[in-house]
């Protein structure tokens, strides 16, 4: 089986269905879904039904394990506050610590990584230099690579606790300054929400489209069952009628309004998500994008090798113009 990806869309759509696996299908599922970051999600959504006991107790570890994460981004995040204290500017959560910050469908259980804040532009250089003297620590010493960033990145290089050993990324902006569309970040960290405890969440068309640009722009969909879960939540939960011209306003202004059709288009065609009919349809190359999402066997691996590849050259072409990119790879390849 190549698309054994499609065992986690389902279980995901309709949990109740996976009372008809066997022993075999649970291993492809749990499998699927590990690789995919998307087993705290799963067990959420088994939560209750009958599944075999071997099943329960992973269920349940992971569970657990998604609880830690969440409690563990909440904290990071607030030590990212309270170490840009003294930062007059908005400082924005973003991903998945964001979502658990603002209590939304899209963080339970969501598997959550590293810390990821916006601030803007202008700022970096004293948000820099408070979180250095705060504990964190360059991930990348190379001088090649911390150019790069800071030159082409939408994003300061990798910055590690010393203590911690928790990683956070400062953004500027949601994708790579060589990138085609130019998002508007000053709008969206204009329009960012304010939570409780001072820190920011973008709005939910900018949340929204933070994670399609993380999906189809800026990445060659590795692990994008997840992120289109996220999409999906994120409609699911916020969006009413007044949501869709809203988010078509926005995508636009962003230049990122053809992938956002995608994403919305997608997560309708594999989780069922409730969308206008206007929004649903389709397009040739979404069998691709499906194929290519959902390429998983029963282990795990990757299945449709030359799809990937088309995606891994796709997401590169992307992100940079074609003698950028070979001088890009050919610094990189020199260096190994």
């Amino acid at each position: 089986m190549t698309h054994d990806g499609m065992l986690l869309v389902d279980a995901l759509r309709n949990p109740a269905g996976t009372a008809r696996l066997d022993a075999a299908g649970w291993t492809a599922l749990l499998t699927v879904a590990r690789v995919e970051q998307l087993l705290g999600t799963l067990a959420r959504k088994l939560s209750g039904l009958p599944v075999p006991d071997a099943v329960a107790h992973i269920l349940e570890e992971a569970r657990v394990n998604a609880e830690y994460q969440r409690r563990s981004a909440l904290w990071e995040a607030d030590c990212a506050r309270r170490a840009l204290a003294d930062y007059p500017g908005k400082v924005v959560l973003m991903k998945g610590t964001a979502y658990v910050a603002a209590g939304l469908k899209a963080g339970e259980g969501r598997h959550i990584g590293d810390l990821d804040i916006m601030v803007a532009q202008a700022d970096l250089p004293q948000v820099e230099t408070a979180l250095l003297n705060a504990g964190w620590e360059w991930v990348k010493e190379d001088a090649y690579d911390d150019a790069y960033y800071r030159d082409h990145m939408h994003e300061l290089p990798p910055l590690i606790h010393k203590e911690r050993d928790r990683m956070i990324d400062v953004h500027h902006t949601i994708l790579p300054l060589t990138a085609r569309p130019r998002p508007d970040a000053e709008a969206m960290l204009s329009d960012a929400d304010a939570l409780a405890n001072g820190l920011y969440v973008l709005s939910p068309t900018d949340m929204l489209i933070h994670s399609v640009a993380h999906l189809f722009a800026d990445g060659e969909l590795d692990g994008g069952l997840r992120n289109l879960w996220d999409i999906h939540c994120l409609i699911d939960e916020r969006a009413d009628d007044a949501f869709w011209p809203a988010l078509a306003s926005r995508a636009a202004n962003h230049q990122l309004l053809a992938p956002v059709e995608r994403a919305v288009r997608l997560a309708y065609q594999l989780y069922g998500t409730d969308i206008p009919s206007g929004w649903q349809r389709g397009h040739w190359q979404d069998t691709y994008y499906i194929r290519r999402l959902t390429a998983r066997d029963h282990w795990g691996r990757g299945t449709h090798k030359f799809t990937r590849l088309l995606f891994y050259i796709r997401s590169h072409w992307l992100r940079m113009p074609p003698l950028m990119l070979a001088r890009h790879l050919w610094t990189k390849w020199r260096k190994t």
